[in-house]
């Protein structure tokens, strides 16, 4: 079976200075081998393709054959790493924390240690206000873009 740490060492050698970041790796059952990757401004298939191919060119399907499938995490996919939270900045997210509580609002100050969202939040009984609530990374369960239709 190959690991999945030697493809990602694979991919963060062949992305190192180019702005594309690994969001996860993935590797199953007949050696399924699944890549996500993104930019800022959100990657190409060209790009996905490069990855591709830098990956076959490191791996020898004659010693061990296996399916592989390099791709952007979809747009309804959680975040897993912080350059997510970095391109989403200032957008409107849900982050579900450990607790399951749901919070809704603009995703603001991304740092190492967490971020803070700007949202609504229900004040004294009904009345609801808009406050900067903080979070660190450990208490999330998951963060989510939502996706507004204009």
């Amino acid at each position: 079976m190959i690991e999945k740490n030697k493809i990602e060492e694979i991919v963060k050698e062949f992305i190192k200075g180019t702005g594309l970041f690994l969001v996860s790796v993935k590797t199953g059952n007949g050696n399924r081998i699944s890549v996500l990757a993104d930019r800022k401004e959100g990657i190409t298939i060209d790009e996905c393709v490069s990855i591709h191919r830098h990956i076959e060119n490191n791996l020898n399907r004659d010693e061990e054959d296996y399916e592989l499938q390099v791709s952007s995490p979809g747009l309804d996919m959680p975040f897993l790493v912080i350059e997510q939270y970095l391109k989403n900045t200032g957008k409107k997210v849900e982050v579900t924390d450990n607790d399951g509580i749901k919070y809704a609002g603009i995703l603001k100050n991304v740092t190492v240690g967490g971020f803070e969202l700007e949202a609504e939040v229900k004040v004294k009984g009904k009345a609801r206000e808009i406050k900067e609530v903080s979070f660190n990374f450990d208490q999330v369960k998951t963060t989510r873009v939502i996706l507004t239709i204009k």
